[in-house]
């Protein structure tokens, strides 16, 4: 399986998400600046967690703009696998690719901790591995996850079982509506969510909770 990284001015997660990648899939994935046009020819694009231009603006706000963006975009709408995470999804928010924004945490503070992540959907390219109500220990580290949507949005995302993690056990850090922790657009091909599951894969990190999750993109 070929992923590649984007890496913008700011994101501090590329390697985490680059060595979670290698270490299930075998493959190194390629890095690609942001200021690139056209994305390498790869079965998945992942766009990791940081502070992408320093936050500013709107989390993920710049980033969507970036040159990479309009290929994501475009070879998304083709059926290409993008994942999300932390501020991966605030960007795939901002660039349109799912519906919905990421704003302050409800406490209005940096949350960073373990938290519970229910899986509500193991038909995707990212929890086939899963089993249906599983529930995970998952980091998350952010202070802007606090999942909003109208409430046609919503009825959409849980009649068509787009949403794929809850947090659970309330362990919600960040207030989102329906403790939504993760969805997918309408095709399921584009994945975005908060917490960081690229840091719980191996001993070394405490548990391999969400290794399944990297194995699930073998078995897609």
């Amino acid at each position: 399986m070929k992923s590649a990284v984007i890496l913008f001015p700011g994101i501090n997660r590329e390697r985490d998400m680059a060595r979670a990648l290698e270490a299930v899939t075998g493959e190194k994935p390629a890095i690609v600046w942001h200021t690139e046009t056209t994305l390498p020819k790869v079965d998945l694009v992942a766009v990791p967690g940081g502070f992408s231009y320093g936050d500013y603006l709107r989390c993920g706000a710049i980033a969507a703009r970036s040159p990479i963006m309009t290929d994501v975009r475009a070879k998304a709408a083709k059926g290409l696998k993008v994942l999300g995470v932390c501020n991966g999804f605030q960007i795939l928010t901002e660039a349109g690719l799912l519906p919905g924004a990421l704003l302050r945490n409800s406490g209005l503070k940096f949350v960073c901790r373990e938290v519970k992540l229910k899986v509500e959907n193991t038909r995707t390219f990212f929890t086939n591995r899963m089993k249906q109500g599983d529930v995970v220990r998952c980091p998350v580290a952010h202070g802007e996850g606090n999942y909003v949507c109208d409430a046609d949005t919503l009825k959409a995302l849980e009649d068509e079982n787009r949403i794929i993690f809850r947090y659970a056990e309330e362990t919600n850090p960040n207030g989102a509506t329906s403790d939504i922790a993760g969805i997918m657009n309408m095709e399921g091909n584009v994945i975005g969510m908060m917490p960081h599951p690229e840091n719980m894969i191996e001993p070394l990190h405490g548990n391999s909770d969400c290794r399944p999750l990297f194995e699930s993109l073998l078995a897609a």
